[in-house]
């Protein structure tokens, strides 16, 4: 069985006491394959770091996450376009719009969005979108994006079932992490109507860890929770789920 962490933040400092240990309890567990999302250019040498030390697991993406568009943003989406001339990123990411956190930033957010998927679009590369608290401006900014080179994930999906299916309608795969073991994540309610082609597993770590860890650090082996819990909304084995998932984490990322 080969699992695959979409999402995992696995640079953190919250695992600079534990790194090595941690990345050998998720291997252990059969999850090997861990794609790993940007922030902004003071993660970038951790980053390149983790990639060094674990050059069979590890992929990286490159991008601006949108609680990072500050003042500095244009001087930030110029380290995303050197790193991309540089060498090569799995994905443009994490990328999008919060507005959990600041309003107020919300017309630049939208700014370094566009341009981002622009360049995905340019280096035929996938996005990875976060999405707090704007469904809306989201939808809004890809239905004016919308082409048949524009497709990614939608990381950390806790939606509707109906934003759900407008999610997967501009060629996005759902990200299911932690979420989906809350008593009132929402999501498990209606997931077994998304067809699981649709599906990818993540863990987000080193945040929202999945049941019986919810509050504490998140790590990539406890994606096998997840895993679990959609072989029970499925009526699958986690084998096949993990199949399924795995090869739509291939499809997404082209390894």
């Amino acid at each position: 069985m080969i699992v695959t962490d979409t999402h995992t933040h696995l640079y953190s400092d919250a695992f600079d006491e534990d790194r090595k240990a941690m990345m050998e309890r998720a291997i252990n567990a059969n999850v090997t394959r861990f794609f790993i999302p940007a922030i902004d250019s003071s993660y970038t040498k951790a980053m390149l770091q983790l990639e060094a030390d674990f050059p069979d697991y590890v992929h990286l993406m490159t991008g601006l996450h949108p609680t990072s568009v500050k003042e500095n943003y244009k001087a930030e989406l110029r380290h995303v376009e050197d790193q991309l001339s540089q060498r090569k990123f799995i994905a443009i990411g994490e990328i999008g719009i919060d507005l959990y956190w600041d309003k107020s930033t919300l017309d630049i957010q939208i700014e370094a969005f566009k341009h981002q998927i622009r360049l995905a679009k340019q280096y035929q590369l996938p996005i990875v979108i976060h999405c707090r608290d704007a469904f809306d401006e989201i939808f809004e900014v890809l239905e004016t994006e919308k082409s048949d080179d524009l497709f990614g994930i939608f990381h950390c999906f806790t939606g509707t079932l109906g934003q759900a299916e407008h999610a997967i309608s501009f060629n996005m795969k759902l990200g299911i992490g932690g979420v989906v073991t809350f008593k009132n994540g929402g999501v498990d309610k209606f997931l077994n109507q998304i067809d699981l082609k649709h599906i990818v597993l993540e863990t987000d770590s080193p945040y929202l860890a999945p049941v019986p860890y919810r509050g504490k650090r998140n790590e990539s082996a406890y994606i096998i929770r997840v895993l679990e819990k959609l072989s029970e909304l499925y009526g699958l084995s986690q084998e096949k789920i993990a199949e399924i998932t795995t090869e739509n984490s291939k499809a997404i990322f082209k390894v």
